[in-house]
This record gives C-alpha cells, sequence and structure tokens, in this order.
C-alpha cells in the first residue's frame, strides 16, 4: 500500500491545479487530457471478422476471444473452446518455449539464442499484443535475444529466416517513386523509424538488405521499454547495394545485388527518402543506426538542423559510455566534477569512437567553464589509437573527424611516444585513468595491454571493451579481472555474465548498453515536441543515466543497472529530455498537451506526463464495423 502510495502521488502545485480545473465549467476535459494514455486502451473499430481477424496479427488474440467477441466476430467454431486468460496464455507460451527451444535450431551449429528468436518471432507474426507482453514481462532475458547480441546472427542469417515482411524496403531501383511509396504503408501516424543501410551492422561489416533485423531489433525495445505505440513504429531498410562479394554471388539473397552506390548518388536517395517520410509524416522521429563510418557523420550534419533525427551508433553509444565514464569517476571514490582530470586511451577512431570523443570533450569543457579555452583544454586528456596507431599531427591523410583529437608530436616525444605507437606502448607510457574500446576488434586487449595497465596512476583504473557483438569485444570480464585483479572497473557493450573472484567478492560486468539511453531519447523528444534533437537534450539524458545509480552501487563498481529496471530508466531519460528541451525552449507540445502547458509542469509532473504517455499491451474490445 505504500509503494502505491508514493507511485500516485500528485506534487501540491499538480494538486492545486487539479482543484481549480474541477472547479470549472468542464473539468474533465483536463482530466482525460493529463492521464489518459496514447493509444489508451478504447474499443478498437474493425473492419474484417472470421479468419481475416485471427491472420492479424494486431487484432489476432487466439484462444483469447471471449464467448461474446466470437459471437460478435463470427469466430465460433474457429477456435477451440476454453477461453483462456491472457496469463494463462502466456504461460502455455512460455512452456512451448522452454521445451521448444533446442527442436527448433537447425543442427549443431544453430545457437540456441537464434533458436529463441526464432520462435518470438513467429509469437510477433500471429499475436503482437502478446509479443509485447511476454518481452516487456522477460526483457533481461529476451532483450539480448531481440537485440544484441543475437540480431547480429539474426542479420546474417536473415535472407534464410525471411517468412514474412516487416517493414519497409527503398532502394536505389526507387529513386523518384519514395514519395509514392510511403503510402503504401498502412499506418497514418507514425511516431518512430528506424533506418538503415546495412554498411555496418554491428562490428559484422556489411550485409547488405540483411541489416533490416537491426531495424526490427531497435523497434522492438522502444515499444518494450520506451512505450511507443507498435503500430505507429516503422523499420525501414535502405538498399544501394552491397559490397560483400558473398552476397553478390548469392543466389538466395533478397537485395540489389550490385556494388554500393557511393558520391552524390548516394545522398540522392538519402535526401529523397528523408523527405518522402517527413513529407507524410512531418512529426516523426528518425533514428539513423548502422551506417559506415563514412557516411555516419555526413548524414547527421546533413539532416540534424532540419529533421528530428539521431544516429545511435555517434550519439546514443557516446552518451552511454558518458555515464559509464561519469560513474567510473564516482566509483574511484571521487566526485563526476573530477571528471576533467581523466587520462583515456580510446582504441577505435570509427563513428562509435568519434562520437564518445566528441561527447567526453564537451561534457569535461562543460565542468571547465564551458568556454572556448575550456574545450581546446579537454581535448589533452585523450590518446586515440587506431588500426595504424597512436593518431597524431604527423600522419598523413588523417581523417578530418579525427584531426582534433591528433596529439601534438613534440608533446608525445616528451612522453616517449611517436605517430602510429601501438597501443600497448600508448598505454605503458600515459598510464590511463580509463582504457576504452570502440575498436570492433575481438580480443585487441590482449593480456599484454591489460598487463601494461597494471602501471595506470588510477587506484582503480577503468576498462570499457564497448564493440558489439560479444566475439568482437576487446577482452572479457575474466580476463579483466584475472590480470588485473578485483580493483578495477569493467564495461562492455554486450552482456557477460559477472566473475566470481572468491572468498564471496563479485567482478561486475557492466554492460554498456544503448538501450539504456535511446529509447528515452526517442520518447523524450516525441512528448516534448522539439523539431531538432539538441546537443542539451542528448547531454541531459546522459547525465540522468550516470546519476540514476546510487552512491552505494557505483562504489561496488555497479555502474549501469539492471535491464529489468528498463522502463523506469526510460521513463527518467525522457523526462530529462523533455525538460532539457524546455528549458531550451524548444519544447512545441504533442498531442494536447501544447508549449504552454509543458513549460507549467515541475519535475514530477514532467514524469507523469511521461509516464502516462507510455503504451502498453493490452487486448481492447474489437468493434466490427463495415468499411
Amino acid at each position: 500500500m505504500a509503494n502505491f502510495s508514493k507511485q500516485f502521488r500528485l506534487s501540491s502545485s499538480l494538486l492545486k491545479r487539479l482543484k481549480r480545473q474541477a472547479m470549472s465549467p468542464n473539468p474533465g476535459l483536463f482530466l482525460t487530457r493529463f492521464f489518459t494514455t496514447t493509444g489508451g486502451i478504447r474499443p478498437s473499430i474493425v473492419h474484417k471478422r472470421s479468419l481475416d481477424i485471427l491472420h492479424d496479427p494486431w487484432f489476432n488474440r487466439g484462444t483469447a476471444f471471449t464467448m461474446t467477441e466470437r459471437d460478435r466476430l463470427d469466430l465460433r467454431g474457429l477456435l477451440p473452446p476454453n477461453v483462456m486468460s491472457p496469463q494463462l496464455q502466456i504461460e502455455r507460451f512460455m512452456v512451448d518455449l522452454k521445451r521448444l527451444e533446442v527442436q527448433a535450431r537447425d543442427g549443431p551449429s544453430d545457437p540456441n539464442a537464434l533458436a529463441k528468436w526464432r520462435i518470438l518471432n513467429r509469437l510477433h507474426d500471429r499475436n503482437e499484443t502478446m509479443y509485447y507482453k511476454v518481452l516487456i514481462a522477460n526483457i533481461e532475458e529476451y532483450a539480448p535475444i531481440v537485440y544484441t547480441p543475437t540480431v547480429g546472427l539474426v542479420c546474417q542469417n536473415y535472407s534464410g529466416l525471411f517468412r514474412r515482411p516487416r517493414g519497409m524496403y527503398f532502394s536505389a531501383e526507387d529513386r523518384g517513386e519514395m514519395m509514392s511509396m510511403v503510402y503504401n504503408w498502412p499506418a497514418d501516424q507514425v511516431d518512430m523509424i528506424v533506418v538503415t543501410d546495412g554498411s555496418r551492422i554491428l562490428g559484422l561489416g556489411d550485409l547488405g538488405v540483411q541489416g533490416i533485423g537491426i531495424a526490427i531489433g531497435k523497434l522492438d525495445l522502444y515499444v518494450a521499454a520506451a512505450g511507443i505505440n507498435p503500430q505507429r513504429v516503422l523499420p525501414v531498410m535502405i538498399d544501394v547495394g552491397t559490397n560483400n562479394e558473398k552476397l553478390l554471388e548469392d543466389p538466395l539473397y533478397l537485395g540489389l545485388q550490385q556494388h554500393r552506390l557511393d558520391g552524390d548518388e548516394y545522398l540522392a536517395v538519402i535526401d529523397e527518402f528523408m523527405e518522402a517520410v517527413f513529407t507524410r509524416w512531418p512529426h516523426v522521429i528518425v533514428q539513423f543506426e548502422d551506417f559506415q563510418s563514412k557516411w555516419a557523420f555526413k548524414l547527421l550534419q546533413r539532416y540534424r538542423g532540419t529533421y528530428r533525427m539521431f544516429n545511435d551508433d555517434v550519439q546514443g553509444t557516446a552518451g552511454v559510455a558518458i555515464a559509464g565514464l561519469l560513474g567510473a569517476v564516482r566509483a574511484q571514490g571521487r566526485p563526476m566534477i573530477d571528471f576533467p582530470k581523466q587520462k583515456i586511451v580510446v582504441a577505435g577512431a570509427g563513428s562509435a569512437g568519434i562520437g564518445v570523443l566528441n561527447a567526453a570533450r564537451k561534457t569535461m569543457a562543460r565542468m571547465l567553464g564551458n568556454n572556448e579555452r575550456a574545450f581546446e583544454s579537454a581535448k589533452s586528456q585523450f590518446w586515440v589509437v587506431d588500426a595504424k596507431g597512436l593518431i597524431t599531427e604527423a600522419r598523413e591523410d588523417i581523417d578530418p573527424d579525427a584531426q582534433p583529437f591528433a596529439r601534438n608530436v613534440k608533446e608525445i616525444d616528451r612522453q616517449g611516444l611517436r605517430e602510429g605507437a601501438s597501443l600497448v606502448e600508448v598505454v605503458k607510457q600515459v598510464k590511463p585513468d580509463v582504457l576504452l574500446g570502440l575498436s570492433a576488434v575481438g580480443g585487441l586487449f590482449s593480456s599484454e595491454v591489460l598487463e601494461a595497465l597494471k602501471g595506470s596512476t588510477s587506484t582503480r583504473p577503468a576498462i570499457f571493451a564497448m564493440s558489439n557483438p560479444t566475439k568482437n569485444a576487446e577482452c572479457t570480464p575474466d580476463e579483466a579481472f584475472s590480470i588485473l585483479g578485483e580493483n578495477i572497473i569493467f564495461a562492455s557493450g554486450s552482456p557477460f555474465k559477472d566473475v566470481d573472484l572468491g572468498n564471496g567478492h563479485i567482478g561486475h560486468s557492466n554492460q554498456g548498453n544503448n538501450m539504456y539511453l535511446f529509447p528515452g531519447i526517442g520518447l523524450g523528444t516525441l512528448l516534448s515536441g522539439s523539431r531538432i534533437i539538441s546537443d542539451g537534450m542528448l547531454q541531459a539524458a546522459a547525465e540522468c543515466l550516470a546519476a540514476y545509480m546510487s552512491e552505494e552501487e557505483v562504489l561496488k563498481g555497479i555502474l549501469y543497472p539492471s535491464i529489468s529496471r528498463i522502463r523506469d530508466i526510460t521513463k527518467e531519460v525522457a523526462a530529462a529530455v523533455v525538460k532539457e528541451a524546455i528549458e531550451e525552449d524548444l519544447a512545441e507540445g504533442y498531442q494536447n498537451m501544447d508549449a504552454r502547458e509543458l513549460r507549467k509542469l515541475n519535475q514530477e509532473e514532467i514524469r507523469e506526463y511521461v509516464k502516462n504517455r507510455m503504451w502498453s499491451p493490452r487486448y481492447s474490445a474489437l468493434v466490427y464495423k463495415k468499411d
């Protein structure tokens, strides 16, 4: 009862507003607007009956149809007579899932996780509401199935796994037709699009059209974590060809069997797609996902000032990493304001690595005074190593995105380093507080590198092996703790089990998963009505996640919360994004909550506003109406 009271306690200012509204001529209008969830549980109007209903995954509820509904929708006799509750349906499915996990494998080489994905996907194909009930109730177990690391396997095998179309495909051959194509999608309202061109799926490289699996998986998490209505999401694949020779020669490959477009031809396709989707759905949010580094930054800079869009690999990964880095400072027993003093060696200068570097530099600069001098000073805390070694100003043809972090030659000479110095050399000489991996090179943090980290000047050095999927992690927690002992902090991009260090001590393996942030960024942007996603909104999301953990948890080396708390985390992150949008005067409101009303809300009221607009899977009554 105490928890119930706490959960629904309203601020005094909100109670006063409710009282004023209750005395108005039409009090119900305000109450409905503020407390009714998006999508609600109103009856749904359907224009189909009989087998057509059973074959529609959005409206089908199988054995949960009541006898009244069976009569109303001409279903009597088409289902077994026993009417099951939604909970019994889920229990029956879970029994089948456990029984079929092994049987659904295609042989010894087919991992158990992929079998789970197949079974969940079949449920998604026949009953969406139940699918999301199962996913939300078991999010800690199934997030790694619908998202990383299993989604990587799904993408690699997608042509063979393809059964039912999900999402939209725009190809290079559709140039000139995209404006009309978007109207082939049946939903009049779309809130969230995740789009990929398949050019850099996780750390697996160019998977072409098969990359749509990543867009589908991300949107499943938007629904489960952020409560975005699943009827208002759209996974998109932009097929501009592939440079994967194996796919080009595979007769079963489902995409265009031609090499990738490049240059202006490539940009023309993406431009046409963006114009088309924002013409039909002006308020949609587009998340760019797994575009190769060559295009990730260029497209982000090209569109972010015009459209509601962001790139999760660049900005989401950066936010999660920043939250972890701030948590690492706390775990070392220091205040977060000491973050600008951290020496950070970064392995990897792709889109994710540069995104983290830029975000970390801005965070340090803000703590140092948020001026030009602070911004310039902050870059001296980073040493960036790519495939060619340490990046310095002496390097020829340096990537423009990495240029700001190139070390001064005279300075590194005094440190005993040089252009192209190896990762081991850099770690030995710099003695960093943090070793951050975003290289997509599995095992890069070798025993030699980890041994070198023993010389760190930090009392508790942090290792962030952030590359996905699991096989691309720079090292495992077992390797890190076995070489460096228990007095370290470990985080990774993919899930690993905690390490038993003996004597009751646990080496915590923190998963710096992007799902801690991107659902909240998307939901907060949607509910604020902001027309762009600003750096401030992204920074607010990262700082919210960093502050989410208690001091006791952080001192134990726990940087990120349990995935089982993901809906609460997302609510907090979304509220922080809404608040920042209001403070930056970017908020334009959402549905019946206009910008003026948003500005009147305090922090607790913003949380309630977010919470009450998160969709939850429920069976609504179905009412048949002829077309």
